[in-house]
Parts: C-alpha cells; structure tokens; sequence
C-alpha cells in the first residue's frame, strides 16, 4: 500500500477545504487545498473531486461515505489522497451536505486536517489494505467493492461500532 510518490504533510493548524455540487465537482477549494494537491485553481475547478483519489483508497469507504453524506448525514473519514505529482497525503475528513433555503441538498462541503500518524500506521493502513485486498480478489469492480464493504461492516460489528464511532474513538485517542 501506498507504493507510488512521498508522503506531503501540511500544517497541523491548517484545513483543507473543499465544495463540490451535487455531482462532485469541485466548485471551491481553499489555498491548502490548491498548495497540497499540487494544482492551481483554474486546472481543477470543475473537475470531479476525485481527481485526487488515490488508488490505494478502498471504495468500500467512499461507498459509506456517500450514503451517509446523500442521506443528509456528516460523516468523518480518514483518506489518502493523491497529489497532481502522485505524491500522497492522509487527511481526516469531515464531509457534511451542504443545504438551500428549500432544506434540500445542494453540495457537499469538506473540511479536512492532518491525522494523527500513528493512528494511519497502525489502524487505518492495516484495515484499508485489508478491504483493497479484497476489492482486487474480484475481477468484477462491483464485486469487490460488494466483498470489500461486507468486510468493513463485518469490522464494524466485531468492533459493536458505527463507523462514525469507529473514526471518533481513533480521533481521541489520537
């Protein structure tokens, strides 16, 4: 895991921010944003926020991650992220609908902040490459990512934690 470029770090008093619309696609990101992932504003506004995923993210997390957003749910998730220059960064993100005067949904907004490192090296790479493990044991996509979020619902039930637990019981004892 995690094999590809070096890992960038940004200020422990930094955020990166970011919007999206309903799509995901970027429609503002902050200048930690602009500086850590390598890009300048008018290269990547627009695009899908996904441009800097990393491939060693498991898909079975941004599963979970958009049910619960599209639900109309925050959620906080630990991610690596890739850099133009595929270089890596871990962040810990906080990702919450973002709402008109109507109540409906009309993005998504995310606030992310560096992790605790040792929680990344020794809960949330072990348990990632577990599910990226199984995600590529399928040659269907759809299989793995199935296989892969059956595993960290399993994870989460021998833990007796909801994900959002599972990231807060990490974040304080960071």
């Amino acid at each position: 895991m995690l094999s590809q470029g070096k890992e960038i770090f940004f200020g422990q008093d930094e955020l990166i921010v970011s919007k999206t619309n309903l799509k995901g696609h970027l429609t503002y990101m902050n200048d930690v944003f602009l500086r850590v992932a390598g890009y300048r504003e008018a290269e990547i506004i627009g695009k899908p926020h996904n441009v800097i995923r990393h491939p060693d993210m498991p898909r079975a997390v941004f599963k979970l991650l958009w049910e619960k957003i599209q639900a109309g749910s925050e959620i906080f998730a630990y991610v690596v992220n890739t850099t133009k220059s595929e270089d890596y960064y871990w962040v810990v993100a906080h990702v919450t609908p973002s709402f008109g005067s109507d109540g409906k949904i009309v993005g998504y907004h995310s606030t992310r902040r560096l992790p605790e490192k040792s929680t990344i090296k020794n809960k949330i790479i072990p348990l990632y490459k577990s599910l990226l493990d199984i995600e590529h044991q399928h040659r269907n996509a759809k299989d793995g990512l199935a296989a892969s979020y059956t595993q960290l619902q399993s994870v989460l039930a021998q833990e007796k934690l909801e994900y959002e637990e599972f990231v807060a019981n990490l974040m304080k004892a960071a």
